[in-house]
């Protein structure tokens, strides 16, 4: 069977990434596997997996811009912002509370996500895959120590709220939106609580779109491994969908070639701008990933990685 690609799968809820990323290793039969953009186990949604010589495309996934859908539950806040948490603040909403929400149409609690969602920074939660000094935060927190994060910068848009109410005793409430890279949807939770003075948690979350792709074109990891088993690999994409986002290069069959043997080749015919990257295409084929650099006062096209086989 063919190992060498992108997966898109729908992960499901109480699996790591790393344990997506087995399961694919064992029915591919190959060592060479990893996904972008880790899930919290108890997430769900878009995973992209790459397998064999996919792995190359894995490093331009890094910027990608992400997309949610979450229901939060208010009247609880937990140390991992999550379900999976111990409880670390209470909210009781008396009789009075819930008609005074109920007959404002939940104002303050649309006002405190207005406001949450519009800011630029946040700190990342300790609980967290964030590298300190080369351990991952959520080590460090289980063993007890100190953890220490900085305020990472970030942007949120088309975020909506697409109900709210109480739910038996429970007031929960569904969230879309978009964001850039780094953005805890958990931390837009407890924040949301904490605003509003009636702390809250994540209890589902479901990513939906990573870049260029969709969970609409993802499948389970049940069927995946169905389809694996039965030697069926239709599942496997094109890694260069990866790269949809960079501005394309069509190259010129000697320019081509020459980039191949690693020669210097101009840039000016092709009309690129410094600080971005290209795909550079001969034909339809991916030959490389390029970015504009000078040399000696020429601007030439100098290889970030060779693709071409």
């Amino acid at each position: 069977m063919n190992s060498n690609g992108l997966i898109l799968i729908d992960k499901p809820a109480g699996k790591t990434s790393m344990q997506v990323d087995s399961a694919v290793k064992r029915a591919l039969g190959t060592r060479k596997v990893g996904h972008s953009g880790t899930l919290d186990p108890f997430a769900t949604g878009l995973l992209p997996v790459y397998a064999g010589e996919g792995l190359k495309f894995v490093r331009y996934t890094d910027g990608y811009d992400k997309a949610y859908r979450c229901r939060i539950r208010f009247g609880a806040s937990t140390d991992t912002m999550d379900t999976e948490g111990e409880v670390l603040d209470r909210h009781v909403f008396d009789d009075k509370e819930r008609m005074e929400l109920s007959g404002s149409d939940f104002k303050l609690i649309r006002d405190a996500f207005e406001r949450v969602t519009s800011r630029t920074e946040q700190m990342p939660p300790k609980y967290s895959a964030k590298k300190i000094n080369g351990r991952k935060a959520y080590e460090l927190a289980r063993e007890g120590a100190e953890v220490k994060l900085e305020p990472q910068k970030i942007r949120i848009w088309d975020a909506g709220i697409e109900s709210i109410g109480f739910e038996g005793d429970d007031l929960e409430a569904v969230f879309s939106l978009s964001c850039s890279k780094g953005t805890y949807i958990r931390v837009i939770c407890d924040d949301w609580g904490r605003e509003c003075g009636l702390f809250a948690h994540a209890r589902e979350l479901r990513r939906t779109k990573a870049g260029p792709f969709s969970v609409e074109d993802a499948i389970t990891l049940d069927r995946f491994t169905r389809m694996a088993e039965e030697g069926d690999d239709s599942f496997l994409r094109d890694p260069k969908e990866t790269l949809s986002f960079m501005p394309l290069i069509g190259l010129t069959a000697k320019d081509a070639a020459d980039l191949k043997f690693g020669r210097k080749i101009s840039a000016e015919k092709y009309g690129t701008e410094p600080g971005l990257l290209y795909r550079a295409e001969f034909e339809g084929a991916l030959i490389a990933v390029v970015y504009e650099a000078s040399d000696n006062g020429r601007k030439i096209l100098r290889i970030d990685r060779m693709l071409a086989k």
